[in-house]
């Protein structure tokens, strides 16, 4: 059951096993089927996730349309960190998009395991940085790429997205319509 989240962690912080298995103890588990919301728009945040299995996505309704924001694979870790920061309703969905097992440790669990063991901020830190960067990265792809470069590059460093995700979403995360990717998917098969 959390042998995957042991490898994940032991690449950011070394704990002993009892530090682990009282951190684990903190772990509440949560099964998802398919299209399931996690998390709707207008609830506070207030659990960090970790992605045992499956696939979450987070959206926004923008005017009635679903604006892909990004994609969460296993071993991932995912919140909506405005909104667990702030205890401010959040302004994202997340969804399952496949049947998906996630552990889920409450912001106040969070809380005490940085007080408690302290390794617990250097892991915190760890993931908020990695999380940054993430952000920025995509920022700078919708600013400074075409359509087709984006499209690319996913395909070059995300192969996961393009092998389980519907093209619907692919498109609307990388700011395009589906007809859109359609046709820089057939350009680019056609020149190959």
């Amino acid at each position: 059951m959390y042998e995957q989240i042991k490898k994940v962690l032991s690449s950011l912080i070394q704990l002993d096993k009892v530090e682990f298995d009282y951190f684990t103890s903190k772990l509440q588990i949560k099964n998802l089927k398919r299209k399931e919301l996690l998390l709707r728009q207008g609830q506070v945040c207030n659990h960090s996730y970790f992605i045992n299995s499956g696939c979450l996505r987070y959206f926004y309704n923008v005017e009635g349309e679903e604006i892909t924001g990004q994609f969460f694979f296993e071993n991932g870790w995912y919140a909506d960190y405005g909104s667990y920061l702030s205890g401010k309703p959040s302004t994202q969905n997340i969804e399952a998009l496949e049947k998906t097992e996630i552990l889920m440790l409450s912001k106040a669990e969070l809380d005490k395991l940085f007080v408690e063991i302290p390794k617990f901020e250097k892991f915190g830190r760890l993931v908020a940085e990695k999380a940054f960067l993430g952000i920025r990265q995509y920022n700078e792809i919708l600013t400074k790429q075409t359509p087709e470069e984006r499209y690319l590059n996913l395909i070059k460093d995300r192969p996961k997205v393009i092998e389980c995700i519907p093209q619907h979403y692919i498109a609307s995360y990388l700011g395009i319509k589906a007809p859109s990717l359609s046709r820089i998917r057939k350009r680019i098969f056609e020149n190959k």
